[in-house]
C-alpha cells in the first residue's frame, strides 16, 4: 500500500511532459467552472414545478390536488409550486434533499406509483416519510413563506389565533404537526394510531 502511495505521490509531482503546469492549472480552473456550471444548471432544473409534473405519476396525482388548495389559487395570487415545499432553498439541504430524492427515480424506474391503485396504496407510506421530513427539519420549507414573527394573530380566525399563539410559546410543534393534508389529500388515517 505504502508503495502505491509513493508512486502516486512522484506521479503527481513530476513534471508534465507536454503541457505546463500553468495550463495545467488553467485548464483545471476551467473545468472547474465548467463543471459547476453544468451542475448547478442541471439542479436548478430540477427544481421547477416543469420537471416534477413531468412524470404522470405526480401529475395525475398529487399535482391535481394541489389545484384544489389555497397554495394553488388564491386572493393574493402568491403560489406554492412542487420545489417550494418539497424542496429546501439553502443550498447544503437543498443537496441533501436531492440526494435522498434519488429513490423516488427509482420508484418511476420500477413503477412503484405507476397507477392510481398503486398510488393510493402507498399513499400513506409517502405521506409518512414527508411529514418525518418536514417535522425533522422543523417544517423548514413552510417556513421559507410563513413565519410566527410576522402573523398578526388578530386577523386569524380565533382557532388559528390560539393554535398558533400556543405553538409559538410552547416551540414544541412545528407547522406539520396540525396542518397535514394542506396541500394534498390525506390518506386513509385509520391505521394511524393517536389520529383522530
Amino acid at each position: 500500500m505504502k508503495k502505491l502511495l509513493l508512486h502516486y505521490w512522484k506521479l503527481t509531482n513530476k513534471p508534465s511532459v507536454h503541457f505546463s503546469i500553468g495550463f495545467l492549472t488553467l485548464g483545471g480552473f476551467l473545468a472547474g467552472i465548467l463543471f459547476w456550471g453544468g451542475f448547478n444548471t442541471a439542479l436548478e432544473a430540477t427544481n421547477t414545478e416543469a420537471f416534477c409534473i413531468s412524470c404522470h405519476e405526480m401529475e395525475n396525482n398529487v399535482y391535481q390536488e394541489l389545484q384544489t388548495t389555497i397554495h394553488f389559487s388564491n386572493r393574493s395570487g402568491v403560489r406554492a409550486t412542487c420545489p417550494d415545499c418539497h424542496v429546501p432553498h439553502e443550498w447544503t439541504d437543498k443537496i441533501a434533499r436531492k440526494t435522498q430524492a434519488s429513490k423516488e427515480v427509482w420508484g418511476k424506474i420500477f413503477g412503484t406509483i405507476s397507477t392510481r391503485e398503486k398510488f393510493e396504496d402507498k399513499r400513506l407510506e409517502l405521506a409518512q416519510h414527508e411529514w418525518a421530513r418536514l417535522k425533522a427539519n422543523d417544517s423548514l420549507e413552510c417556513r421559507n413563506c410563513h413565519n410566527f414573527d410576522y402573523m398578526d394573530f388578530t386577523r386569524q380566525s380565533p382557532r388559528a389565533s390560539v393554535q398558533h399563539s400556543t405553538a409559538l410559546a410552547s416551540g414544541e410543534k412545528t407547522c406539520i404537526d396540525c396542518h397535514k393534508g394542506i396541500a394534498h389529500q390525506l390518506p386513509d388515517m385509520s391505521e394511524v394510531e393517536g389520529w383522530q
